[in-house]
């Protein structure tokens, strides 16, 4: 059973050099309890498909529904239900804290927001929060820039779990961080979806990390889903030429390349080309891909691509 789903969702920004569409036409789903990874280059859209699913960015088209419950327009008081079923952890440990507070405000503040309890119980859900995200007993009482960037990450998780979501959005939750903590915070990360029950979409640009931890697997490029699919088929046999260089890319010694590299450079999106936006970069694009934009068909899980001229499949 679906617990989130987008259809034909949209989010456009304003600039100084006109509007622009960030996101277009993206629709795909997360089941209760499954892990969805989101890939993709640096500026392709994945923080902000993350922030409009988190109603931090209005969307401007399209359905997000949560548990069945039509979210895209609710703003004010009406997110409060959708703060109790949906969290984010943000990309940047440094940047998503309060300096000024200490994590006992950090923590017990959604709380006291949603009315859970009494000022001892909100506290005792808070220590027994930092003991399970592995913090030290006196975490509560300190600042946030007394501890390492693993240790606010994993503060960043304790303030998303605090609620008890049933879906948590992770925007590049281990990226800012040293190799050996990525491996700590993705295996604590594995044990609170055993332990709640949780859905998680992941958001990242490392498709080894993606590969290791996540159910299905979703490939954006210039803010749409352009391959989609269960994350082993998709990475043993990728459709899209896109999501080929992007696992060629990977520094795997005994694996041959298998695709040309890619040529230029991500345009930007207030000059994106006509047809399929990934042709300029396509070692097999052909007129066709250049007049004409494909689509992505992959539903109820089953591996889809939005490609003219797809990658044969193995055999």
């Amino acid at each position: 059973m679906s617990l989130l789903t987008l259809e034909n969702v949209a989010t456009a920004y304003d600039t100084p050099q006109g509007r622009f569409r960030a996101l277009e036409g993206v629709s795909f789903s997360v089941a209760k309890g499954e892990t969805v990874g989101l890939v993709g280059e640096s500026g392709c859209g994945k923080s902000t498909l993350g922030k409009t699913l988190m109603r931090l960015v209005p969307s401007d088209e399209g359905s997000i529904r949560l548990d069945g419950a039509e979210i895209s327009q609710a703003q004010g008081r009406a997110l409060m239900p959708v703060r109790r079923k949906l969290q984010m952890i943000f990309q940047d440990p440094f940047a998503s804290l309060n300096p000024r507070h200490r994590i006992r405000r950090i923590l017990t503040g959604p709380l006291k927001i949603h009315g859970v309890a009494s000022r001892a119980e909100r506290n005792r859900i808070a220590e027994e929060i930092v003991q399970r995200v592995g913090l030290p007993g006196d975490a509560l009482d300190r600042y946030p820039h007394e501890f390492s960037g693993g240790q606010r990450q994993r503060i960043g998780i304790a303030r998303a779990l605090i609620l008890r979501p049933q879906m948590i959005v992770c925007d590049e939750p281990v990226s800012a961080l040293d190799l050996s903590i990525q491996a700590q915070i993705i295996n604590l990360l594995a044990q609170l979806k055993a332990e709640y029950g949780l859905s998680y979409l992941f958001i990242s640009h490392d498709l080894s990390v993606v590969r290791y931890f996540t159910d299905r697997v979703l490939v954006m490029y210039l803010g749409r889903i352009v391959e989609s699919g269960p994350t082993r088929d998709v990475w043993n046999n990728p459709r899209h030429p896109y999501t080929r260089a992007l696992i060629d890319a990977l520094p795997e010694a005994d694996r041959p390349r298998e695709a040309a590299p890619l040529a230029g450079d991500l345009p930007g999106v207030q000059n994106l080309p006509g047809g399929c936006r990934f042709h300029p970069r396509c070692p097999y694009a052909t007129d066709l891909c250049c007049r004409s934009e494909p689509l992505i068909d992959a539903k109820g899980g089953t591996h889809g691509f939005a490609c003219h001229n797809p990658l044969p499949l193995k055999a």
